[in-house]
């Protein structure tokens, strides 16, 4: 009884498309939250960036808080979101605006509660959509 040996060809020219993948994805959403800040800028009063350069590093500045800083306060503020209905979300998007203020200087600023708290919302649903059509889809 003979028996076939099976060829497998090994193609070492292929490249780390996982890794490559989420470098891209990361670098576009960063974008899409540059352009989110600046479209932000362009339509309210309450936010300030001094130039899409600095919308950019905002953008990683905010990235950075939400990944580290956010799941920490939503944890913190867990028996107050559950008590108002989910109400604390759009505040921890405010509180973390403040600090990346804080953080940027006079390149980005965000000023008042209540015009915050409304930007905070449009850019979490903006960079929401965003995310859904251009992020995703890379």
């Amino acid at each position: 009884m003979a028996t076939k040996a099976k060829i497998y060809k090994i193609d070492n020219n292929k490249k780390n498309t996982s890794g490559d993948k989420a470098v891209s994805q990361f670098i576009v959403s960063i974008l899409v939250y540059a352009f989110v800040l600046m479209v932000a800028n362009a339509l309210f009063k309450g936010i300030y960036v001094e130039s899409f350069f600095f919308a950019i590093i905002a953008a990683l500045i905010l990235s950075v808080l939400n990944y580290y800083l956010k799941p920490i306060l939503e944890f913190l503020t867990l028996p107050l979101n559950i008590l108002t209905l989910g109400i604390t979300y759009p505040i921890i998007n405010v509180i973390i605006l403040e600090i990346c203020d804080l953080i940027m200087g006079t390149s980005f600023e965000v000023k008042g509660f209540i015009n915050v708290f409304i930007i905070a919302i449009f850019i979490s649903l903006l960079r929401m959509f965003l995310d859904s059509i251009i992020t995703k889809k890379i």
